[in-house]
């Protein structure tokens, strides 16, 4: 397809795209460039990979120390 042909109507290729076409875009009868889908990187990690391995301390969540917090917040 040319330059020309996507900016005719480019939702019509980039759906082609999202369908999982990969299209080669020529200029003067010479490929410029590959327009194609992303690769799905978006794997889910196993639930427990780390079970074991660390604990959570009791106080997590608690308030920090003022002298901690201070330098936190420059003061």
């Amino acid at each position: 397809m040319t330059v020309d042909e996507i900016l005719s109507d480019p939702l019509k290729y980039l759906r082609q795209v999202e369908a999982g076409e990969t299209l080669v875009i020529v200029c003067f009868n010479q490929p410029i460039a590959e327009l194609r889908p992303i690769a799905s990187s978006k794997k889910l990690r196993p639930f427990g990979l780390c079970a074991g391995e660390f604990r959570t301390p009791d106080d997590f969540d608690a308030p920090l120390p003022e002298d901690i917090l201070s330098s936190f917040e420059g003061t």
